[in-house]
């Protein structure tokens, strides 16, 4: 669910700023698009959506040496399918702002996190510095952390994915 008073909070920054709109989506598939309208200049549009879930049929086959079509869910998957449905089991920490992402809590510090280190629900995972603020992101689940996505001192989006973990390692 988005917070109310943060997308105000958008709209102020975006009327106030030259940039012409913001793009977000939540982890359930809602997605908020806020513009400035091209034609009138300090007007807000926002507009919302939910993707509807489409229903691909099965592909006929033939089966081999019976020449008779046959119902399969597609060839074997390749070595990058495989990954992406490893990842699907992995759980992500998504950015809750913009703002820099930074590994540690100062320069020259160990970093709070890296990959194969196990992690605990409410565990400081990063820092994210909005509008000079300081904001320390903890994980919602515990686990390992497996990819860490972002590089120090980096800009980062709302909703882009900063970790996956591995809720069962």
């Amino acid at each position: 669910m988005i917070d109310l008073r943060y997308v105000k909070k958008l709209i102020e920054i975006l009327d106030e700023s030259t940039v012409d709109s913001i793009e977000m989506s939540t982890d359930k598939g809602m997605k908020i698009r806020i513009s400035k309208s091209p034609s009138q200049r300090g007007t807000v549009q926002v507009a919302t959506s939910v993707p509807m879930p489409t229903m691909v049929p099965a592909t006929p086959r033939l089966t081999p040496g019976e020449g008779v079509p046959a119902y399969v869910d597609g060839p074997p998957p390749t070595a990058a399918e495989s990954r992406a449905e490893s990842r699907a089991k992995l759980l992500e920490v998504k950015s809750p702002m913009v703002g820099t992402f930074y590994h540690a809590p100062e320069p020259g510090a160990k970093a709070y996190v890296s990959e194969g280190t196990r992690i605990s629900k409410g565990q400081i995972l990063c820092i994210i510095e909005a509008m000079k603020i300081m904001n320390e992101i903890e994980s919602e689940f515990s686990g390992t952390v497996r990819e860490v996505l972002v590089q120090d001192a980096h800009p980062v989006e709302y909703g882009q994915v900063l970790f996956r973990v591995d809720p069962n390692g």
